[in-house]
Parts: structure tokens; sequence; C-alpha cells
């Protein structure tokens, strides 16, 4: 395979913009915990094996169990999870889809999240599908992330 080029060197200017989200987001009304959820899960969804090394670290670095990061792939089916967080999820599989929002899952992210709140979870969500992206055509190798690396 050809080479590709290396986005964190090349792409400084673009990077510019995801960091200043990420630092948005790291001060956002959605909880850390959630977020590395999130994080995670999206990235199972889109196959992101570099996001899935990192957020599956960081996840544990902030206390999340294992049990529940080996079961978020089911998390309809377990009982592992909150009805805040089974909101996320729903929320978050749907715009990663790029399905349409049903009626009943917005009923649902509107009963556990606030209006600030909804809009700092979609952030999170759009985000990682980003990152997620980017990872896809300009791969990194998964497994050399270490906790705290960028921040």
């Amino acid at each position: 395979m050809k080479q590709r080029l290396n986005f964190q060197e090349k792409g400084q200017n673009a990077l510019k913009a995801l960091y200043g989200i990420g630092g948005y987001l790291k001060n956002a009304s959605i909880e850390q915990a959630l977020r590395d959820l999130v994080y995670f899960r999206v990235s199972q969804i889109n196959r992101c094996a570099y996001c899935l090394d990192m957020h599956y670290k960081d996840a544990r670095a902030h206390g999340e169990t294992e049990q529940r990061l080996y079961g978020l792939s089911a998390w309809r089916v377990t009982n592992y999870y909150t009805p805040r967080e089974r909101a996320a999820f729903a929320w978050a599989e749907a715009l990663t889809k790029c399905e349409d929002v049903s009626d009943a899952d917005y009923k649902e992210v509107e009963e556990q999240f606030s209006d600030e709140e909804l809009i700092d979870l979609t952030m999170v969500v759009t985000t990682i599908n980003t990152w997620n992206r980017i990872n896809h055509a300009f791969p990194k190798e998964p497994g050399t992330y270490s906790v705290g690396q960028f921040g």
C-alpha cells in the first residue's frame, strides 16, 4: 500500500479547528464518563481501530468497567446502562448511521437531556464521527495511544 500523508503533520490548520471543538467538549455539559462511552460506541460502529484503542484506554483510566465496555455493542439487551446512557446511545447510533431520528428516539433523549446537553451530545457524536473518518483516510497505528497523550 502506498504510504499516505501524515495528517497530524500536514493538516495543522484543520486540526486546530478540531482541537478547538475538543476543548469545548471537555468543558461541555456532558459528563466525561458518558462522553467516553459515546466515543467508544460510535468508534465501534465506524470500525475505527485507533479510536477504539484510545477511547477504551481513556474510559478505563476514568474508572469505566470492562463489563460495560465489553457489553456496549449490545447495550439494548443488557442492564448495565442508565436510561440517560441508553438515550445517548440511541441518539449516537441514529446520527452515526445517518438515519432519520425517530420521534421515539427524540422523545427519549429529550427526557434525559436539557436543550444545552442535547446540543453538546450532538457535538460529541459528530466530532467522534469526524475523527473516525480522518483515521480511516489517514490511518494511525492502533495500539500506540497512551492515556493523556493529546492533553
